[in-house]
Parts: C-alpha cells; sequence; structure tokens
C-alpha cells in the first residue's frame, strides 16, 4: 500500500476553514457544469390548473394576467436550468474544496433589500458533532451522518447553493440501509442525514431525542421547529441567573457607591488568573495543528495583553512604606480598579457587549492623549466580560491585541490576527489570504472575534491595506470581527487614511479627555491608599497633580513622578539612618570626654544664661534643618523629581558649570542674537562677556571675572587696558577650552587667540531651559 500524500499548506488552509463541514466528492453534479442565472419561482406559477395555462396561451387572457399581476407576488422558491429549491426544503451550501454546508430554506428574496445585487435567501442550519465547542457537555453517542438542527439564521447567496439534502429519522435510515452504511455508487452517497435533536452550540445543551417526520413535514413546520428547539434548549447565556451555590463567587465584583457616584466594578485577584475567551474551536482541528506543548494559544494560554518583563519578589521585599509605594506607583502595576473612566468604562462595554450578543462585526475608534487610560480601559472592559462568559452570562469570544508599536511591519498584523483564530503561524502574505476567505466564507456558527488595534498610527502604510482590510473585515455578512482602533489623535482617519477607509471606520467613536488635577490627585491617592506611613504628604500629590494637569494630563507622567519623589525620600532616609548608625558607632575618647566634662564644669553658674542665650541664637538654622521631613515626600521633593524628569542630561551638566564657563555661553548667545549668524570671533565674545557683566550688577561676576590682576595696576593706563583685554586673564580662555572639550562649542584653532571662531555645538533653546531659570547668572539674557 503506497504511503499517504502529506496535505501542502494551502490543503492544510482548506480544512482549517471547513472544519466542521460534510465531506462530498461531488459537490456540484446536481446544478450541472453550466453557469445559469438563479430564476425565482412564484406563487402564481403553480396555482394555476391546466385549464387556466391552456387560457393563458391567448392574448386577451395573457393581456388580462398583467393587469391583475401585482408586484408583490410570493416567492416560494428559486431554479437554475433544471435544478429548483423551494422554501422549506433542505439544501446543501458550498464552503471550502468539497465541503458543504447543510441547511433548511425559510425565506427568498432579492439581495437589494441588503444592498446587494445577488438573489438571497436565508437558512436554518444543521451543524455537525465537530462543531459542538464544549467537549465536557458534548454528546458521545453521536452517528456518522447525525446532524444536529439548530436556531442558528444566516443569509447567503442562492449562488452557494449546490444540491438537495435529504434529512430523515433514524428508523428511515435504518430501514433503507440496515448496515448503517451508503453506498459511494447510492444517489444519496454525501446528501442523507439523521436528525434526531436540536442543539444550541453556543450553550452545548440538547433537546429531547424525536423522529424528524414528526415534527418537521414541510414549509408550514420551520417556524414550529424554530420554537421547538428554541424552547427545549438554552439559547443564550446572557442574562442568566447565576446558581445559589456560585453567591459566594459574587464577592469577586465590588461595586462602591457609598457616595452615590458609579465607578469601574472593582475585581479581585482571581480575575487576574481566568484564561482568554476561547473561540471553542480546538475541537475542530487536528492534534498536527497543536502547539508543540499541545496546548492551543488561544485557549490555554492565559490572558496576557502587553507582555512586559517582570521579576518575581519576596514578601520580604516588600516590608518597607517606600518599597509598597513604589511598587503601587508603577505604571505597569494593575489597579484593582480604573478611577475618573466610569462613563468611558461604561461606553465601551456597552458596545462591545451588544456586538458580541448580536454576532454582527463593528468598528470602535477609541482616541485620546497619551496617558489618558485608552487600553487600560479596553482591557479592563475585556476582562469583565471574560468574567461573564465563564460564568455563562455571555456568549464565547476571541480576544486578540496588536501594537503597533511592537510589530516591525504592518503587515505582520494578519499573522497575528490569523494565528488567534486557528493557533497556526504563517507569513503575512499566506496569513491575507486565509483572513479573506475566512472573513467571506459561509460560516453560520462563527465565533465573534474582538481585535484592539493599538499605537494605530504606527500601523499605517504607504497604501493603506493593512488599515482597509482590518475596517473593511467587520463590514462583511459573515466576518463578526469587532476592531477597536486605539489612537493618540481624534482627526487619524480624516487626516492620515483616505475617505474609503475613515468611511469604513463608522460613526461610533469614543475621546478619552485629558485627566484634570481632581481626577490625579484621585487616581494617585488611590494607589497610596494601602500604603503604611505617609510617606506622600498630600500637598506633595496636590502639587504634582496640578502640574501634570496644566501641562498634558498624563496620568503616566504623574505616577512616575510621584514614584521618583518617593526614590529621593527613600534614599534620603537611608542616608540619615547611615549617618546616625556612623555617629553612635564612634566612641568617646578620653580626651574628648575630658574636654567634655571641663567645658561643663568651667561654666560658672551666673553665665549659665548667656549659655542658654548663645544656644537659642544658634538653634533657629538647626531647628529648622531638624523640622524639615526626612525620609516623607514634600512639595520640594516633588519639584526635584519634576527637575530631573524634565531636563536631559546636557541640561543637568550646564547647570553644573563654573560661573566663567556659563558667562562665556551667555555672551556666545548673546553675540549671535545680534548679529544673525551661527558663529562670532572670540575677541568679541569677551568684550561682550563684560558687557554683560557690567550691566547684570551680578556681584560674583564683577568681583571674581572683572577685577583686574594687582600686578596690572602698577603699569601704564594703555598697558592696563591691554591686559584687561586679556581673554586668558580673566578665565574667558580656560572656560571656552572646557566647552569646546565637552562639545557645548566649537573653537577654530588659530595663531592668535582673539582671532579664532567661536560656534555653538548645541541647540540654543537647550542652553535657554537650563540656564533660564538659574539663580546664578540670572539677568544675562538666559531668560529672553
Amino acid at each position: 500500500m503506497a504511503p499517504a500524500r502529506k496535505k501542502s499548506r494551502l490543503e492544510q488552509a482548506r480544512q482549517y476553514l471547513t472544519s466542521g463541514t460534510i465531506q462530498r466528492e461531488d459537490s456540484d453534479d446536481e446544478l450541472g457544469q453550466d453557469d445559469l442565472p438563479w430564476e425565482w419561482i412564484y406563487e402564481e406559477e403553480t396555482s394555476h390548473d391546466a385549464t387556466q395555462k391552456k387560457a393563458e396561451r391567448t392574448l386577451t387572457l395573457r393581456k388580462r394576467k398583467a393587469a391583475a399581476l401585482t408586484t408583490d407576488r410570493r416567492i416560494i422558491g428559486a431554479k437554475m436550468g433544471s435544478f429548483e429549491c423551494k422554501i422549506g426544503d433542505a439544501v446543501l451550501l458550498k464552503a471550502e474544496g468539497n465541503k458543504a454546508w447543510v441547511g433548511i430554506i425559510c425565506e427568498l428574496y432579492d439581495g437589494e433589500e441588503e444592498e446587494d445585487d445577488d438573489k438571497m435567501a436565508k437558512f436554518m442550519w444543521f451543524s455537525g458533532e465537530k462543531e459542538i465547542r464544549n467537549k465536557s457537555k458534548k454528546r458521545d453517542d453521536c452517528l456518522e451522518n447525525e446532524l444536529y438542527i439548530t436556531t442558528a439564521f444566516d443569509l447567503n447567496p442562492l449562488t452557494t447553493i449546490i444540491g438537495k439534502a435529504n434529512v430523515v429519522s433514524l428508523e428511515t435510515f435504518n430501514a433503507k440501509y440496515p448496515s448503517g452504511q451508503i453506498k459511494k455508487s447510492s444517489k444519496d452517497y454525501g446528501k442523507m442525514f439523521v436528525c434526531r435533536r436540536g442543539c444550541n452550540t453556543r450553550t452545548t445543551t440538547y433537546t429531547e431525542e424525536f423522529k424528524w417526520e414528526d415534527i418537521y413535514k414541510g414549509v408550514e413546520d420551520v417556524e414550529a421547529l424554530q420554537v421547538f428547539v428554541d424552547s427545549h434548549t438554552k439559547s443564550t447565556r446572557k442574562k442568566q441567573a447565576r446558581p445559589k451555590t456560585d453567591n459566594a463567587d459574587l464577592d469577586d465584583f465590588v461595586v462602591n457607591d457609598e457616595d452615590g457616584i458609579p465607578r469601574t466594578p472593582k475585581k479581585r485577584r482571581r480575575l487576574n488568573e481566568v484564561a482568554t475567551p476561547t473561540s471553542k474551536r480546538k475541537d475542530q482541528t487536528h492534534g498536527k495543528f497543536l502547539t508543540p506543548t499541545h496546548k492551543r494559544i488561544v485557549i490555554k494560554k492565559p490572558l496576557e495583553f502587553t507582555p512586559l518583563g517582570t521579576r518575581i519578589i519576596s514578601p520580604s521585599a516588600l516590608s518597607s512604606p517606600f518599597q509598597i509605594a513604589r511598587n503601587q506607583l508603577h505604571v505597569s502595576s494593575v489597579p484593582a480598579a480604573l478611577p475618573c473612566r466610569e462613563e468611558e468604562f461604561s461606553t465601551v462595554y456597552s458596545h462591545l457587549e451588544a456586538a458580541i450578543t448580536e454576532g454582527s462585526g463593528s468598528c470602535i475608534y477609541i482616541s485620546g492623549t497619551p496617558g489618558t487610560g485608552k487600553t487600560a480601559t479596553v482591557r479592563e472592559v475585556v476582562a469583565q466580560l471574560n468574567a461573564s462568559v465563564l460564568a455563562e452570562e455571555l456568549d464565547d469570544f476571541i480576544f486578540v491585541e496588536i501594537n503597533g508599536m511592537k510589530v516591525t511591519d504592518p503587515h505582520q498584523s494578519y499573522s497575528l490576527l490569523w494565528e488567534a483564530l486557528r493557533g497556526d503561524r504563517v507569513s503575512p502574505a499566506h496569513a491575507l489570504e486565509l483572513l479573506e476567505r475566512e472573513f467571506s466564507t459561509p460560516s453560520p456558527r462563527r465565533v465573534p472575534c474582538v481585535v484592539l488595534m493599538d499605537e494605530l498610527d504606527q500601523l499605517v502604510t504607504k497604501n493603506q491595506s493593512v488599515m482597509y482590510n482590518f475596517f473593511n473585515w467587520p463590514g462583511l455578512r459573515h466576518s463578526r470581527l469587532i476592531v477597536l482602533a486605539v489612537a493618540n489623535t481624534m482627526d487619524l482617519p480624516e487626516r492620515t487614511l483616505s475617505n474609503k477607509i475613515s468611511s469604513r471606520l463608522g460613526l461610533t467613536r469614543i475621546t478619552f479627555p485629558g485627566y484634570t488635577h481632581d481626577q490625579l490627585m484621585q487616581i494617585i491617592q488611590s494607589r497610596l491608599s494601602g500604603v503604611p506611613g505617609h510617606v506622600v504628604q498630600p500637598d506633595a500629590v496636590q502639587f504634582a497633580a496640578r502640574k501634570v494637569a496644566a501641562v498634558s494630563g498624563d496620568a503616566r507622567r504623574a505616577l512616575d513622578m510621584c514614584r521618583r519623589a518617593v526614590e529621593i525620600a527613600e534614599a534620603e532616609a537611608i542616608a540619615k539612618e547611615q549617618e546616625a548608625e556612623d555617629n553612635d558607632a564612634v566612641p568617646d575618647t578620653p580626651s574628648k570626654s575630658k574636654s567634655r566634662r571641663g567645658a561643663k564644669s568651667a561654666l560658672p553658674g551666673k553665665d549659665k544664661g548667656n549659655t542658654a542665650e548663645m544656644h537659642d541664637s544658634q538653634t533657629p538654622s538647626s531647628r529648622q534643618k531638624q523640622s524639615k521631613p526626612v525620609g516623607v515626600v514634600t512639595i520640594a521633593t516633588i519639584k526635584q523629581a519634576i527637575n530631573e524628569a524634565t531636563s536631559s542630561p546636557l541640561q543637568q551638566y550646564l547647570r553644573a558649570l563654573p560661573l566663567a564657563s556659563k558667562l562665556f555661553l551667555a555672551a556666545l548667545l548673546a553675540r549671535i542674537r545680534r548679529t544673525g549668524v551661527g558663529e562670532a570671533l572670540m575677541g568679541d565674545v569677551v568684550e561682550e562677556a563684560k558687557r554683560l557683566g557690567l550691566m547684570s550688577q551680578l556681584q560674583p561676576v564683577q568681583r571674581y571675572l572683572l577685577a583686574e590682576n594687582e600686578e596690572v595696576t602698577t603699569k601704564s593706563a594703555s598697558t592696563r587696558q591691554m591686559d584687561a583685554k586679556a581673554a586668558r586673564a580673566l578665565g574667558l580662555g580656560k572656560a571656552a577650552l572646557d566647552l569646546a572639550e565637552a562639545g557645548i562649542v566649537g573653537v577654530e584653532s588659530r595663531r592668535g587667540e582673539r582671532v579664532g571662531r567661536v560656534r555653538l555645538g548645541v541647540g540654543d533653546e537647550e542652553v535657554r531651559l537650563a540656564l533660564g531659570e538659574d539663580e546664578e547668572v540670572k539677568g544675562l539674557g538666559f531668560g529672553s
């Protein structure tokens, strides 16, 4: 026997797309090879008897019939050539390859009502055993050719019909084929199926066993059949009461409404350990398409949105209040609730819940400045919906996050989406082809998929094909794709994307405004609520919140600022403790102890008052120093953190320069501003420095940099004037060389120092930002 041929990648993909359908080898035999147009069969064409048909052949009767006919004749069937099907018939619908779906025709009408030119039909679907996703609840007595009738409906064009199906009861099938097998030569092969139960594939609930011929005889029983299956199965998991035995689990959801203000439902730790909403499709794939660990990525992998480098911290490491505060203020720390985003949370939750329940595709555009809680809110919504799925209160769905900052090429988004849907990693081009087939192929039981496209502006390509496909797929009839597009600008679709893409994005847009200072205070205080010791003063929190709210309203920036302030306070506390330990560790020498006792005994009684006065006169500075809290975040600590956050290493270097270097930079900037040329002569810069020093009236500049040497005073006035112009004598030459070595300025090498040219090597804005508020050089023109 020849070995089995290994399946190609294309055949594997087709098997993915058609898992759960009916295998057929003669899929197009009934319709023939001619591609003929479909035509309607109206009720009037079958209601006339032979006498009426004969009379209609005359011209008079034809005119009367045309005058009597109306445009709303009821359609009862359709035909293509010699093939006919009517409402109530069970038919086969073409799937990928030699596969087929089975459904009952419920309605027929023109596609113009659905903005489609094709003739359309509404089908009531049968489900195969492989399409039941819940292994723990599915039945294990299913026959090889058994189907379950469901209440799932879908619209498809008539061009997808490939033949008729024959659905019978088990008794009828056994009477016709006692062996239970249909020969391939029989006309019933691949077309006769047994139906003895109804099933809801979402909830995996079955009806009692019945005889098919008793509950369905024709088109008049379609509605009754739907009611029967609906009433004997659990149609949906939405808004179902939870069992009383699960009342203890209600403690996992806490809503604090003591003050009447709605807040985001808080989640306990258990929600952080739940699994990703499963697609329930792993029953449809074979073992060879599983991951090496034999676990489907979407089903078994925990809910991970943005993988970050994590480390395990022992409980003893979080014993200090400073360490607890730093851990709580970290931007990666997941809070128990999202304050100040209740309205946006409710809006996103309602849209997602409605789309998942209805099984329809949609696009939601979420915009807002960085740090306003867009991604965090969406993740919180998905976590709450996932909890509802686990509690059997909502239909299941697939979730996948595509971050534009984490993909090297926007086209990799196709591979990520296909991997989330099927668990197979393919190339972007292959994934695009598979996704096109997946979303355009009729599949009555496709699970909704929620795609979070974060950092949307990073996924824009030259031809904008990625954006077009992701926003076009939700509009397809069979996609059930829900796209959440997150960007930092409100007008990104109109400003960057073309009209055909922005129109497909839809009108569902949610804007996240920047946080106000009150909201930022509430966010920071909620993070610090469980920190012992009150390491952060309320005034410091308010100061940080007002500073950030005045600029951007970025919550992440406010948290980083407070976290850095806690680190500074912790370093001060450690240094204070170390200093105290060092003082206690130094023993008193005999000379020191003797001198201390002698000093105490040498004080006469009448001088005690004077000593007390001296002590009192020396205590204000020391008392002020002792009154300054050490190890507590104050407004001064927040200011220090702000300076570190807003200044670059270059600015820190410029602030640490000596006075002569700062004066030289001020003179160079003034010379460049006056002449409009980006460079100046060294002599001109020195003269400009002298003029600036005289006008500024800064005592350090006039005392140390502009004072003449004592040796020069004995010389004549002309000689003294020449020596005063020398750059090296006033320290500016050395300052220029130091700045040149650091790369701050560029100095031209000439034989004469004063004729060499000087050019600024950094941006003038960097210099002004660094020295604009420096008290040492205030008045030298850095602030202008």
